[in-house]
């Protein structure tokens, strides 16, 4: 009896939620939306994190939630992402916040603030340390809500077609650099300059840029650099684990059913994870090709360093004395910052510091 009573009404349930999910998903609307990108097809791996996007979304609904990528320049060129999405040009984008820190300086903390926090670090912050929330109800003045798309790992301190030795030699040197970053640098003796990535290299073979700063090796090579600047520096300090971002319209993402919102901000995380791992792998024979084809692998001078991070503190403080939306994200950040440093001080920087210095004999 009990196994007939399971056929009759348990199998009888496990029927009707077999017909219900289909006719569940039946029910959900088409929905077409347009991604722009800050990044050209050719780096596939930063570009990529908006297809990984837009595949993962469509997996995710059966295919009724489509998302079209375009390329930098496409709709929009790579440095004009966020408007479009804040005008409802298009629904959605994939770019970097700190690109638009000529609107206001705030934009800088989703992305990368220089001296600041590593990727691990950075992800942290965003997703349990109150980043997020702090952002959210910034960027709620440009129409978007953000979600972390990806993330590059710590980057190299660019090319250079001469020899840094000292703090002297950057006095008057034009270099692409984007951000904030850009700032810190100037106040070193550097002409900063912003360029989107597809306008990099033929600034730097005309010579309308002494140096200029992009990504790691793998990205790198692909530009093209090592042929018109050999000197490659490290680290990017201003770039220790910059976040990429999905920025979405918020009337867009408002009228999002709920799966598919789900689903996008699961696609987001998904790709950050891909291109942290992507990037660690692809840049470790990116390197060797570089240094091969003759690339000349040089630290920046440790005054270069001090300098640097010296002005870039005095620069925030600066800002936040005059900008009270960056003094309401600058103060968490900078005290998570210093909390989270007393934790990595103890396992994280000891393990990497001894099996990277200390192989086995």
């Amino acid at each position: 009896m009990q196994r007939r009573k399971f056929l009759t009404t348990g199998g009888l349930g496990l029927a009707a939620t077999a017909v219900a999910a289909p006719a569940i998903a039946q029910a959900l609307p088409e929905v077409k939306w347009r991604m722009a990108s800050s990044f050209p097809k050719s780096l596939d791996t930063i570009y990529g994190g908006g297809d990984y996007v837009a595949r993962r979304v469509a997996e995710m609904t059966d295919g009724k939630f489509q998302i079209r990528v375009f390329a930098a320049g496409e709709i929009v060129p790579a440095l004009q992402v966020l408007d479009a999405v804040q005008a409802g040009t298009v629904e959605c984008g994939h770019t970097v916040s700190y690109y638009y820190v000529g609107k206001d300086k705030t934009f800088a903390f989703e992305g990368a603030l220089p001296f600041g926090l590593n990727t691990r670090q950075n992800l942290a912050w965003l997703y349990h340390g109150g980043g997020n929330e702090l952002l959210r109800e910034f960027y709620k003045a440009y129409n978007v809500i953000n979600f972390p798309c990806g993330n590059t790992g710590a980057q190299m301190g660019g090319w250079f077609r001469k020899e840094i030795k000292s703090l002297k030699d950057l006095s008057g040197l034009k270099m692409r650099i984007a951000g904030i970053a850009g700032e810190v640098m100037a106040r070193l003796g550097v002409v900063p300059q912003q360029l989107g990535g597809p306008d990099i290299y033929p600034a730097l073979e005309k010579g309308t840029i002494d140096a200029a700063e992009w990504v790691g090796p793998y990205d790198d090579e692909k530009l093209g650099f090592y042929k018109v600047a050999k000197y490659y520096y490290y680290p990017g300090f201003w770039e220790g684990g910059p976040t990429i971002s999905a920025f979405v319209n918020q009337q867009q993402w408002d009228a999002l059913p709920k799966p598919y919102k789900a689903a996008f901000e699961a696609a987001c995380a998904e790709a950050t994870l891909d291109m942290i791992a992507k990037y660690d792998v692809q840049n470790i024979m990116g390197l060797k090709r570089l240094q091969a084809g003759g690339a000349i692998l040089r630290p920046f001078p440790k005054e270069v360093l001090v300098a640097a991070q010296t002005q870039a503190f005095q620069l925030y403080a600066e800002i936040a004395a005059s900008n009270p939306r960056f003094a309401k994200i600058y103060a968490p950040w900078l005290t998570f910052r210093d909390q989270i440093h007393s934790w990595w001080k103890v396992a994280e920087s000891n393990f990497d510091n001894f099996v990277l210095y200390n192989p086995p004999k």
